[in-house]
């Protein structure tokens, strides 16, 4: 990527993937990112879960009622997981993670894809079990990786949605 904004433009999310696997490499240096989000404190709340078995991927695709499309295809689904009892700003040190998740595969040339498990359906339950995640953990979401099955185009600067700026002179 040529800058943070070429690589922000780039950042969509795929629902399909090809049959192609990621690499370890590639896995180890965007699950590096993940470990360096922010989060309140520098108290890192968050915990990985990464799964790499097709199968069980798959079957996590009825976990919810709609919105998992993307767990057909993926050869990768890391669970972000937090620890809702070592600081109130668990949710969002979570989205910090899993939008570094996101950001990392797509400097790699992957796709990825967030679908939203916390409060759904009886999601975080059928996902807590399916990859061994403690009680003690709420599962915020599943990010789902792998090599682009479909085509989409880059954010077109001239069509951001402007009018939700805000700017006040002083």
């Amino acid at each position: 990527m040529n800058s943070f904004l070429e690589l922000c433009r780039e950042r969509r999310s795929y629902r399909k993937y090809t049959d192609a696997d990621v690499s370890k490499e590639q896995l180890d240096r965007i699950l590096q990112c993940a470990l360096m989000s922010p989060s309140g404190k520098r108290l890192n709340p968050w915990e990985f879960y990464v799964c790499r078995d097709r199968e069980v991927i798959r079957g996590l695709s009825d976990c919810r009622s709609m919105g998992t499309t993307m767990l057909q295809t993926a050869p990768v689904a890391i669970a972000v997981a937090l620890d809702a009892e070592k600081t109130d700003t668990w949710q969002a040190d979570g989205a910090i993670a899993a939008l570094n998740l996101q950001l990392a595969a797509t400097d790699e040339g992957l796709g990825s894809c967030w679908c939203h498990i916390l409060d759904r359906d009886n999601a975080e339950e059928r996902v807590r079990e399916a990859l061994g995640i403690p009680e003690r953990l709420r599962v915020l979401c599943l990010i789902t990786i792998g090599h682009k099955g479909e085509e989409r185009k880059m954010y077109d600067l001239e069509k951001l949605p402007y009018e939700k700026l805000k700017v006040k002179l002083i």
